[in-house]
């Protein structure tokens, strides 16, 4: 009997999550045909078939399935040993406090927090979320260890780690005009009314410039406290509004939508999202691996959507 390899395993579950070898391969960087001998191998070591290849691509048989759920427990076994020693070795833990604008967390911070657990599982992470303003102010105070937020942050107490830029989309109500434009130009926001966030955001003023630039008329007796009150406002046609892309992934259902979503400027308005600390924090090297956590999170999950700064 052949032994198994960690490595086959990795292989084995990339495939039943991708269901296609040649996606599979893509997504482990490897050839097809290396992929399907090491799928092989680990079929015969456990002497069973695991794998129903066909032309729907890769189906696993009721063998398979009840060996990718072992497999499964082994390769998170794995990393959490993997994660101890290297907190072992580069004494990562204790709690890090983060705040976050509420315009960008809740859109970004799950997949960071999943990931940053995995690799320090005896980090602590108190996560508060503020407009960017207060966020910087309650750095500076000591309250943060450091603030994932939209750039820039004024002050030189502090360094900044830019991360990506973040294209901010037009959004119009079902029934408004610009709704059956396929592509909204500069001249068709002139004299328009735009909705914004309040001042404590630094997209308001960024909508006020816009707003100059345009000849658009800003709202501010209708200023949103939240992304979710700005595009319920521009649902019921109280003007336009400018709402950043990883919410409208995340919250717009496409054309089923409350709003209709289109691309300005070529996705060229954007903002940028950078990661800031104290330059007296005491622990730079720590932000340093998170900021670069962050970094590779967006990469691998949103690099279709932002442009990567760092």
């Amino acid at each position: 009997m052949d032994d198994l390899t960690l490595r086959q395993l990795r292989y084995f579950v990339a495939l039943s999550d991708a269901g296609h070898y040649r996606k599979a391969a893509e997504r482990t960087g490897i050839s097809q045909p290396s992929l399907s001998q090491q799928i092989l191998r680990l079929e015969t070591a456990l002497g069973q078939n695991l794998v129903e290849r066909g032309r729907r691509g890769a189906v696993l048989t009721p063998a398979g399935r009840e060996v990718l759920a072992q497999a499964r427990k082994v390769l998170e076994e794995v990393e959490i040993l993997t994660a101890r020693a290297r907190e072992a070795k580069d004494g990562v833990g204790g709690t890090i406090r983060l705040g976050t604008t509420p315009t960008l967390g809740p859109y970004l911070l799950p997949y960071v927090t999943r990931r940053l657990h995995r690799s320090y599982p005896s980090l602590k992470l108190i996560i508060r979320d503020a407009a960017p303003r207060v966020l910087q102010e309650e750095l500076i105070e000591g309250r943060h260890d450091m603030i994932l937020t939209q750039l820039p942050v004024q002050s030189d107490d502090v360094e900044v780690m830019r991360l990506f830029r973040e294209p901010l989309k037009l959004a119009v109500a079902q029934d408004h005009p610009l709704a059956a434009k396929a592509r909204v130009h500069e001249a068709d926001l002139a004299g328009q009314d735009i909705l914004s966030l309040s001042d404590a955001y630094v997209m308001h003023s960024q909508t006020v410039r816009l707003c100059e630039e345009l000849g658009a008329r800003l709202r501010q007796d209708y200023e949103g406290t939240s992304l979710d009150a700005l595009r319920q406002m521009t649902a019921l046609n109280m003007g336009v509004c400018f709402l950043p892309a990883l919410y409208v992934r995340s919250e717009v259902p496409g054309e089923s939508g409350d709003v209709v979503i289109r691309s300005f400027r070529g996705d060229r308005l954007t903002r940028s999202i950078g990661l800031v600390w104290r330059k007296r924090a005491a622990q730079k090297a720590l932000t340093q691996r998170i900021g670069e956590m962050v970094h590779a999170v967006v990469k691998d999950r949103f690099s279709d959507l932002v442009t990567l700064e760092s």
